[in-house]
């Protein structure tokens, strides 16, 4: 009984030595991997000012994926993470893109107009007081973006030269999550915000 139970041992050791290489190998990739991710795959954030209340507000952490635009392009409505390096505003700014490469923008009375028609809003916003450099119409280049901000007349964005349209390689990555104060998807957040405005605001209007 005292030989096998040695052998057992002696066995278990030779097992652990044998695989030991495959479980550092293993580990290292993992670590690798988690690097690669937080790097290359996704950043935080700070927003900074309210350009994009009630979706977002000043102080609010959200994350941004630079994996969604991986083989693919930036889309209506998406609101982004860019940066513009060696300009006024070079640092992290969050805005959603209203206008693509190749369109024509155009505000007139407050309202956005693509290639001469009226863009339908995804939330409900306020009618602009300054259309900008937009109240001429602008033609997108190749890779070139139009954005604003939701909360339009606090908002400083592609209407102004100091912002101007945004290229594809100043986009960082796409809003996804916002950790805080609160953990949601940003795609969702501030709904009922929207949904109370334009219950209150309808209100008014009857009144």
């Amino acid at each position: 009984m005292e030989f096998g139970f040695r052998d057992e041992k002696e066995g278990t050791f030779h097992k652990i030595i044998r695989e030991w290489p495959i479980l550092l190998i293993e580990i290292v990739v993992a670590i690798v991997l988690g690097f690669l991710l937080v790097t290359f795959g996704f950043e935080k954030t700070t927003v900074s000012g309210n350009s994009m209340d009630p979706i977002l507000s000043d102080g609010d952490v959200i994350i941004a994926s630079k994996v969604a635009y991986v083989g693919f392009k930036p889309k209506r409505n998406d609101v982004v993470v860019f940066r513009q390096e060696g300009k006024e505003h070079s640092y992290n700014s969050v805005k959603r893109i209203i206008g693509l490469p190749g369109e024509k923008i155009q505000i007139i009375d407050g309202k956005v107009y693509i290639d001469g028609n009226p863009y339908k809003e995804v939330n409900k916003v306020e009618p602009m007081i300054s259309g900008g450099i937009a109240e001429d119409e602008i033609t997108l280049g190749e890779g070139e973006y139009f954005v604003l901000g939701d909360n339009r007349n606090q908002s400083e964005d592609s209407r102004y030269s100091s912002v101007g349209m945004i290229s594809r390689s100043e986009i960082i990555g796409k809003a996804w999550i916002r950790v805080k104060p609160s953990f949601g998807f940003v795609r969702w957040l501030g709904a009922d915000k929207v949904e109370k405005k334009s219950i209150n605001s309808d209100e008014k209007e009857e009144e």
